[in-house]
């Protein structure tokens, strides 16, 4: 039975909504990627995996937004506890942007799925080529639990260096910068620019 969640900017900073969302794992548009994130978890204990949302149309997704890496908000360790998943709705300003820019851009949730190219959190937000190569390398697992998906929306530098393997899949392949502060403060005309980019991915 599908579970109502509150669906506004921020709301999984409130441990209720996260136990609720939790809950949903087991709905069987989102179970299969629960049971994948589990996989990800015993191959690598050293990392930090956070879950898909339910909220997002999970196996039934079309559109595939693939970020860079989980940020501290996604994680259950921290000094300031986050989420556990990876969420538009999470409590910090990545997460708000991307809401809001999906809003903008009039794309329905439930066509979506999130995911990051460097799939798990090891408490740093910096990135090392080799993390990136075996993030593209595990994508190919991933993508065979999207069956419907043949849009994919590269977000950001590290996230577009899986354009090479997206492209030899036949998959429709767009771009745009990182809805993140640092864009902002040093590219905002990039960062404006990415809710039309979504927009254009959309209607592919």
């Amino acid at each position: 039975m599908t579970m109502s969640a509150t669906d506004a900017p921020r709301t999984l900073r409130v441990a209720e909504a996260i136990a609720l969302r939790r809950a949903m794992l087991v709905e069987p548009h989102i179970a299969p990627l629960a049971a994948y994130v589990e996989g990800l978890r015993a191959k690598h204990p050293d990392w930090e995996f956070q879950d898909f949302d339910p909220l997002d149309g999970g196996v039934e997704a079309d559109l595939l937004f693939l970020l860079e890496k989980p940020g501290p908000m996604t994680s259950t360790t921290g000094k300031r506890k986050g989420s556990g998943f990876i969420s538009r709705n999470n409590d910090d300003p990545t997460a708000q942007a991307t809401f809001e820019f999906m809003i903008e851009a009039g794309i329905a949730r439930k066509r979506t799925v999130l995911w990051n190219v460097i799939p798990g959190w090891n408490a740093t937000i910096k990135t090392t080529n080799l993390e990136v190569r075996r993030g593209i390398e595990e994508l190919k697992n991933l993508l065979m639990l999207l069956p419907k998906v043949r849009t994919v929306v590269l977000v950001g530098r590290e996230a577009q260096r899986a354009l090479p393997l997206l492209a030899a899949m036949n998959l429709r392949v767009f771009t745009s910068a990182h809805p993140g502060g640092q864009v902002y403060r040093f590219n905002p005309e990039q960062w404006k620019a990415i809710p039309e980019q979504w927009r254009v991915a959309g209607l592919a």
